[in-house]
């Protein structure tokens, strides 16, 4: 099923400042919050999707990219979007997102999700990035790879007790007088770093947080037609925090691209530079041509000048906006004798005033300049 339009589902047009996008998302975050909603899945999925649209519009980065590819450009693994295809929970994106629902963003109605108390911040882990090298011919299909990567997991035995500092909160509140009076602001707590609990036990061989190295094989679905530089995020597949709470940070994956030994991409194109002999142009030949998705015959007519682009609609890359597939652009080149024996000389010294061998373009035959012209057209 075809994802909601991010722009479409926070009700703004793509020319929205980010003061608009905000403001357009605590719109819909009030009106489809859990407090106000009890037990009502349809606000909760629309919650989800309003937090979803504001994490990629309001990040520039990645809302340059949503611009450009839609979706696309974050259809990893496991859903691999900004928000992994809708897999967070409530605690993910009020972890988030508490410059939103945090200090009276809401006029003080909610304090969080399920009660409206002091919440516990979920711990998340860092992220993991790798590059990932594919073809041409990879890109043009899409592929699984399967890579291995080093990442840090939780010990088996670790166990762990509620922290003392901030007696399980993840915050600690603190009170500082100012000239309008005494403030109370609430802080991460600085024992637990958030989590509410501390390591009470750890197994040999455990850092001091209750971590180990473990190598682990991962499988990253890439789709068909990315590019250079796209960065695709495989969720949870990042170093893990501790604590029973925490969630797992994401591996990152940077695509890079193998150039191609005769082919040349240009966005969704394929430039490919045929060679032809003398006599093949003047009397035509049938040639085969590797393409990205395997070979095809083409008939290069009698008479053919060097130059001439042919043009096989729909056998190049496909869109990552999936729009289609671009064309594969064969580009003949009528290749001239560089030594000839005494008998090919005296053949073509022959025919040097012969008219059939005198040029003479016609309108249909374009320059150089026009073939370019239409080519990017």
């Amino acid at each position: 099923m075809a994802k909601q339009d991010f722009y479409e589902i926070l009700g703004i047009s793509k020319s929205a400042t980010q003061s608009e996008i905000k403001k357009a998302y605590r719109k819909m975050a009030i009106k489809y919050h859990p407090d106000k909603n009890p037990d009502d899945k349809t606000a909760e999925e629309n919650f989800k999707k309003a937090a979803e649209a504001y994490e990629v519009l309001s990040d520039e980065n990645k809302k340059a990219r949503y611009d450009q590819y839609g979706h696309a450009a974050f259809d990893g693994p496991q859903g691999g979007g900004g928000f992994g295809g809708g897999g967070m929970n409530m605690d993910d994106i009020f972890s988030q997102f508490g410059d939103i629902f945090g200090g009276g963003g809401f006029g003080g109605g909610f304090g969080g999700f399920g009660g409206g108390g002091q919440r516990q911040a979920r711990v998340k882990g860092s992220n993991m990035r790798i590059r990932v090298k594919l073809t041409l011919e990879e890109i043009a299909t899409g592929i699984e790879k399967k890579v291995k990567v080093r990442r840090k997991v939780q010990a088996e035995g670790v166990t762990y007790k509620t922290c003392s500092t901030c007696n399980g909160s993840g915050q600690q509140m603190r009170v500082t007088n100012t000239i309008l009076g005494r403030m109370q602001t609430a802080t991460t707590c600085g024992t637990c770093s958030g989590a509410g609990e501390i390591i009470n036990s750890k197994p040999n061989g455990a850092d001091a947080q209750g971590l180990i190295t473990k190598e682990e094989t991962v499988s990253i679905n890439i789709p068909a037609g990315v590019t250079e530089g796209v960065q695709l995020k495989v969720g949870g597949k990042g170093n893990e925090a501790p604590g029973k709470n925490s969630i797992a940070g994401d591996l990152l994956v940077l695509i890079e691209e193998i150039q191609h030994n005769t082919l040349k991409r240009e966005g969704t194109n394929i430039h490919y530079d045929l060679y032809v002999n003398f006599s093949e142009a003047v009397l035509g030949v049938s040639k085969e041509v590797e393409t990205v998705t395997g070979k095809v015959k083409i008939k290069i007519d009698s008479g053919t000048q060097s130059g001439k682009i042919l043009r096989l609609k729909g056998k190049g890359l496909p869109s990552i906006e999936r729009y289609g597939n671009g064309d594969f652009l064969i580009h003949i080149n009528v290749w001239t004798p560089q030594e000839l024996n005494k008998e090919q000389k005296q053949f073509f010294e022959k025919m040097a005033d012969n008219e059939n061998f005198k040029p003479s373009p016609n309108k249909s035959d374009k320059s150089f300049f026009e073939k370019v012209k239409d080519m990017f057209s």
